[in-house]
């Protein structure tokens, strides 16, 4: 199978050029199926998850879900009524689009292959609608080749200032990219974001969804238009994310029943985003936060629900993310901090940590840490490569 992860592979190189000449090859197959768009900053993953176990749940149409990255295998990326792309299929798409790809002299990065696998699968097997999450910021992205349904912009916050700009409002312009004139489209009021985006999609002619839900989520239940109803996803933060989800419902030709919603959010799962665990007899915390913003979510889940309890940290990340912004937020001298470097391209050395280097204990078995107990709560927080590492052998 193709290295996806070698070395003229794996790098950011975006641009809609190479991605549409592939498509074209292979008759345009983004275009036969109707997608709902979802770029941002933070909450992607979520407003993927909770739209995916409610329109699973509707049971009319076959539901296709696209998302990045994974934990465990690329499989994970994609999925048609909640079953993973079996691995065999995928390997043979890899093949085929990349050969495509060479034969025409065109040389795809590992995200332009998935996302062309993306369509093409989805198209094959007659999806009616595709969760489609960007990669990197929207305009620019693989993905925004789609004319969608609808175009969801999630909170907006400062990653990848060296691609995407230095200010909320250049982030947002290209987290704007995905809107399209005479699409619905979905964003918040409290999205940092919000006046650029309103600017954009007024000038692309994109139709805004009125935010019409009364909604709140308290750590456990959601409350939605005055009823309290079970909600699987923990973290108060949530409630951006499920209106958003919500809000883009109305962009379907049909009515989702409040009771199938209902009973989707029960069992809707986001694995690895402030999910608590029993291992091996210790309470461990997961959460996949790797940037300044998310770090704050977890700072105040933490001091609402865990406070005064006695606390490890083990905590890992990328060198390209704002780990030190992300450590001023979550570092306390009363927890048992610890670093671990896990096997990842570009994966941040203990010897990278400045001012944090001496105060972070570093680690080379994260398991065994969390076998060791005598903590009310581990928390394992940072890169999502770094957890599926952790995860690979004992949480499938």
């Amino acid at each position: 199978m193709v290295q996806l992860r070698s070395k003229d592979k794996f790098k950011i190189d975006l641009g809609l050029d190479r991605v549409k000449k592939v498509l074209a090859l292979f008759d345009n197959p983004q275009d036969k199926v109707k997608y709902i768009h979802i770029a941002g900053t933070n909450g992607k993953g979520s407003v993927c998850a909770i739209l995916e176990a409610i329109l699973i749940q509707d049971k009319r149409k076959k539901i296709g879900k696209y998302t990045s990255p994974h934990l465990f295998n690329y499989t994970e990326r994609f999925s048609i009524d909640g079953v993973n792309i079996k691995e065999d299929e995928f390997n043979s798409l890899v093949e085929r689009v990349d050969s495509v790809a060479n034969s025409n002299g065109i040389n795809l990065t590992e995200f332009e292959i998935l996302t062309v696998v993306c369509f093409i699968y989805f198209a094959k097997n007659n999806v009616d609608i595709g969760i489609l999450e960007t990669g990197l910021g929207g305009r620019l992205d693989a993905t925004n080749v789609v004319v969608p349904i609808c175009s969801v912009i999630t909170s907006i916050s400062y990653d990848h200032k060296e691609i995407l700009g230095d200010t909320i409002e250049k982030i947002s312009y290209e987290k704007a990219g995905i809107l399209k004139k005479g699409v619905k489209c979905v964003f918040l009021k409290e999205n940092r974001g919000y006046e650029t985006l309103l600017k954009e999609a007024q000038k692309k002619g994109a139709i805004l969804i009125n935010d019409n839900i009364e909604l709140s989520v308290e750590n456990g239940f959601a409350t939605i238009n005055n009823k309290k109803i079970p909600f699987n996803l923990r973290g108060d933060f949530q409630k951006e994310n499920l209106k958003l989800a919500l809000l883009a419902l109305d962009a379907l030709e049909y009515k989702i029943p409040f009771k199938t919603i209902e009973d989707a959010l029960k069992k809707v799962r986001w694995k690895f985003r402030m999910e608590e665990l029993n291992k091996d007899n210790q309470k461990v915390l997961v959460d996949s936060c790797h940037n300044p913003d998310g770090a704050r979510v977890l700072d105040e889940y933490i001091n609402k629900y865990h406070k005064r309890e006695k606390i490890k940290f083990i905590y890992g990340t990328l060198s390209n993310k704002d780990y030190k912004s992300v450590l001023d937020i979550l570092y306390k001298k009363e927890y048992d901090f610890c670093f671990y470097e896990f096997d990842y391209p570009n994966s941040l050395k203990y010897e990278g940590l400045g001012e944090y280097k001496n105060k972070l204990r570093k680690i080379t078995n994260p398991v065994s840490e969390i076998k060791k107990g005598g903590f009310d709560l581990v928390i394992l927080c940072g890169s999502i490569y770094m957890l599926g590492e952790i995860f690979s052998n004992t949480c499938k």
